[in-house]
């Protein structure tokens, strides 16, 4: 049976404080927001760092009740841009935390 010695102890610490920096970074980043435009500023979403969508602003101009489909297709492109947008901050943060090592379940 392998018995952990003091380098097992030291990267148990050590992972329990990347634990412990990842879950701060994690509250921090729901405090964190990015916002994203589409057609033009037609519609504007911001979504924070924990892929909520906080807000949906859409212009007077693009709302046309003879084309639905395109108001649509523009809030959908909105909300996946700015959800890609809050990701790739999540991303970015936490690669700072994790000197880029992928952990799974972790973001």
């Amino acid at each position: 049976m392998f018995k952990g010695g003091p380098n097992m102890q030291g990267l148990m610490k050590q992972a329990q404080k990347m634990q412990e920096r990842i879950q701060k970074a994690q509250e921090e980043l729901k405090t964190k927001t990015v916002e994203t435009s589409v057609g033009g500023g037609m519609v504007t979403v911001v979504f924070n760092g924990g892929q909520e969508l906080l807000s949906i602003k859409i212009n007077p101009e693009a709302v046309d009740p003879e084309d639905v489909e395109t108001l649509q297709e523009l809030v959908m492109s909105a909300v996946n841009a700015g959800l890609k947008k809050s990701q790739e901050m999540v991303q970015s943060e936490m690669s700072q935390i994790t000197g880029g090592m992928n952990i799974p379940g972790m973001f």
